[in-house]
């Protein structure tokens, strides 16, 4: 079972119809209890990272968010759900989940903002590599791109007028700045990768 997470933010039946094309259970909730009792965890996200973070505190989300990364599940922030992973936000002057090193400031260098539309997201190192398409565009909606503290996490990377992380990774926490319930057939292809790292680690548990 995938939980993802209701706080009022995110196109939620998007991810969930992405997800269960690839044969898993998935399950839309605001409880905290369930997001601790399932197998993996999504946290979407649109919109401003400092009222994101205010609901996911007042609901006690965040506190649940700690519980399933501290124990190993996969968990996957997509877009606003990517940029709060990391500590420092300048959207908001606020303080995200910390869990991934490193701030999230606004694009400077684009000539517009935000960035919209399809972009290329260049895959850097394993696990996309082996993954990528060979057109590899997603759909991105952004203002602020992530500046993680250690190289290593970033596992794709797009430019908009700037180079930025599009795609990160910390052993169980993956994020993406694209969105892949909005990016045809390539963010299907990357939700189901995604669904594969869930199933190994279903795998892992039950040896």
């Amino acid at each position: 079972m995938i939980a993802i997470i209701d706080y009022g933010s995110g196109n939620l039946r998007s991810i969930q119809r992405g997800l269960e094309s690839h044969g898993v259970e998935t399950t839309i909730t605001p409880d905290p209890v369930a997001m601790i009792a399932a197998d993996a965890v999504v946290l979407p996200g649109v919109g401003n990272a400092s009222h994101a973070m205010d609901r996911l505190r007042a609901s006690g989300i965040a506190g649940a968010i700690y519980e399933v990364t501290e124990a190993g599940k996969p968990f996957l922030g997509i877009c606003v759900g990517m940029q709060v992973l990391f500590e420092a936000q300048e959207e908001g002057n606020a303080m995200g989940l910390g869990l991934l090193r490193g701030e999230v400031v606004k694009l400077t260098e684009a000539e517009k903002v935000p960035h919209i539309g399809w972009n290329i997201s260049r895959p850097l190192r394993q696990p996309l590599l082996s993954a990528s398409p060979a057109d590899p565009y997603f759909y991105f909606v952004h203002s602020y791109v992530a500046r993680p503290a250690d190289p290593q996490d970033v596992i794709a990377e797009a430019t908009y007028g700037q180079t930025f992380p599009s795609a990160v990774m910390r052993d169980n926490i993956w994020g993406t700045q694209f969105h892949p319930e909005r990016s045809g057939d390539n963010g299907l292809a990357f939700l189901g990768q995604w669904v594969e790292v869930v199933r190994a680690w279903q795998r892992r548990k039950a040896a």
